[in-house]
């Protein structure tokens, strides 16, 4: 496995390179592209890339949202199946669902985020609290899912329709807080979207996905470095 020096060095060399042409067409080509010039093995497995750490590319200028996590264990205050039927509308498969991204301005069925200094609350205007996560909580599964990240940041030029790739920059971000995900809670750079539908006799919930701003990402970690 490549250690962080032998990175460093790998990345100088892939930057001196100038724009290189993408190496598949699509979305993954950035990502595709810069693991075979680091010599990595592309594979679906959630395993590390590089000593520990996850390698993230990013198209300059790019405002796409990208899932974080997922949580929902113990987080509901109401039953579910309620919360759909009172407050939910027809998705497009004309089942009724809380298909929302959610932040704290209240959307068309009057729910909305409510932050405080321990929680994120799921509210309606009505006065009803719907579900609640534990700051603490969030913390801990952020760390678990992503313990560190390097963070890769690309200039991008379309010539003839195909895609070419200056990798400009490295940044290392590592661990987050409480604090960090209030102001970014605030600012509306992480949001919630829940994702849960009627299924006639009960609840289908596909995990509420906790979701940020790719260009954003270094703002939700505690710890930046510059590597090069």
């Amino acid at each position: 496995m490549m250690n962080l020096e032998e990175f460093k060095q790998k990345f100088l060399e892939i930057r001196n390179k100038g724009f290189v042409k993408s190496l598949r067409p699509g979305p993954t080509g950035i990502g595709y592209t810069f693991e075979t010039l680091l010599g990595i093995k592309e594979n679906n497995l959630a395993t590390p890339d590089i000593q520990g750490i996850e390698i993230k590319t990013h198209r300059m200028g790019s405002s796409n949202l990208i899932t974080l996590f997922t949580f929902n264990k113990k987080v509901w205050k109401i039953n579910q199946l309620e919360a759909i039927r009172k407050y939910g509308l027809p998705d497009k498969n004309g089942r009724l669902g809380l298909y929302f991204t959610m932040s704290q301005k209240p959307n068309s069925a009057g729910l909305f985020i409510y932050i405080t200094n321990d929680y994120i609350q799921l509210r309606h205007l009505d006065g009803t609290l719907l579900a609640e996560w534990s700051l603490d909580n969030l913390v801990k599964r952020f760390k678990e899912k992503i313990p560190a990240m390097l963070y890769i940041t690309a200039e991008v030029e379309v010539r003839d329709g195909i895609e070419y790739f200056h990798y400009i920059r490295a940044q290392l971000l590592k661990d987050t807080s409480k604090e960090v995900l209030i102001s970014q809670f605030k600012e509306e750079n992480i949001v919630l979207d829940l994702r849960l539908h009627d299924k006639g006799t009960c609840a289908r919930n596909h995990g509420t996905a906790f979701r940020c701003y790719e260009e954003n990402l270094p703002k939700i970690f505690s710890y930046v470095e510059d590597l090069l």
